[in-house]
């Protein structure tokens, strides 16, 4: 309470005490601004006519300050002219009480703003609390699933209201033409998320999810999503990135499948399942998948995948065990002819 006239401020200071508040009290500008940095109060009252600092001295240097920029003040004074009052609000003032006043007036003019003080630090609270990241979503609330070998985690035209990320095993997206043939359009390994693109576009599933072996998989539900993408700009442009990463992965899928040989895309496919699963740099990549899954990466028919395997064998490029397929020449896979 910042007030020069004794009498006033006593007497506010008495009915604000009898209703349960705290007061502290200063009886000119430069006093009441060095009370407010030093003691961070909950609201201030201050007069504007008062000696060495008025009471727009006083609220421009508390603006000023970051530990009491935003403590709510409210203005008292006799003055009752509108250029004043506009003058106040301009500055940053939250109320403005004109004298003479009842101690109802005064006692619900604090409460209002204390009031509306708590549910702004509320909602602030409550909106840096959601800033956390979709990683750390999925290590509080999420849900997780076993999946068998082969079997459907959502289907194409399924409306989309979850977001997974596969735990452990390996999944992949798939698209299915009209005479049920198969083309993989996404390849995931532990760790990584799959089925966001719908949930940002706010659509159905373009296309189909599963195991391509046995797979736990964890999931949060969309609107979860949707509020870590609302409060979180750097879980946004995370999957931004992950979405253009997308694009540029099925553009050169596509131009695979245009223009290149049979061979080309076989061991383009190869390649590609080498990059996703190997577990290291200098490591041999074996894996086991079906030649229906293969078929379904290189985009080209089985029958055909299994005699450009067979030729890479006799050329020492890969070695076939059952369905295990390793890698001896990588080198001479990426640098083969078209």
């Amino acid at each position: 309470m910042i007030e020069d006239n004794k009498d006033i401020r006593e007497n506010m200071a008495e009915i604000l005490e009898l209703a349960g508040y705290k007061v502290l009290l200063a009886a000119n500008g430069k006093e009441g601004a060095g009370t407010a940095i030093q003691h961070k109060p909950d609201i201030i009252v201050c007069d504007i006519m008062m000696p060495e600092l008025d009471g727009y001295g006083v609220l421009h240097l508390l603006q000023k300050n970051e530990s009491t920029m935003n403590i709510p003040f409210i203005f008292l004074t006799a003055k009752t002219e509108r250029s004043e009052i506009r003058k106040g609000m301009e500055l940053g003032a939250d109320d403005y009480i004109t004298k003479p006043f009842e101690g109802t007036e005064l006692l619900n003019a604090i409460a209002t703003r204390l009031k509306k003080a708590a549910t702004q630090r509320t909602e602030a609270e409550l909106i840096e609390g959601d800033k956390r990241s979709v990683a750390e979503a999925f290590e509080e609330e999420a849900d997780i699933t076993s999946y068998r070998k082969k079997q459907i985690i959502y289907s194409e035209r399924n409306h989309a209201y979850r977001l997974y990320r596969v735990v452990e095993g390996k999944v992949k997206t798939y698209k299915l033409n009209d005479d049920g043939k198969e083309l993989v359009t996404g390849l995931y390994n532990a760790g990584d998320y799959f089925g966001y693109v719908a949930l940002l576009e706010g659509a159905d599933y373009k296309e189909f999810a599963a195991a391509m072996e046995d797979s736990e998989i964890a999931s949060i539900p969309k609107e979860l999503f949707a509020q870590i993408m609302e409060t979180n700009s750097e879980e946004m442009h995370r999957f931004i990135r992950l979405l253009a990463g997308d694009v540029a992965t099925k553009e050169k899928q596509l131009l695979n499948m245009a223009y290149n040989s049979l061979r080309k895309k076989v061991a383009g496919a190869l390649l590609q399942l080498s990059h996703k699963y190997k577990l290291g740099a200098d490591a041999q990549f074996a894996m086991q998948i079906s030649r229906e899954n293969l078929a379904a990466i290189a985009g080209t028919a089985k029958e055909s995948l299994i005699r450009t395997l067979s030729d890479f064998k006799d050329e020492g490029l890969i070695e076939i065990q059952a369905s295990n397929i390793t890698i001896l020449n990588e080198t001479k896979l990426a640098g083969m002819a078209n």
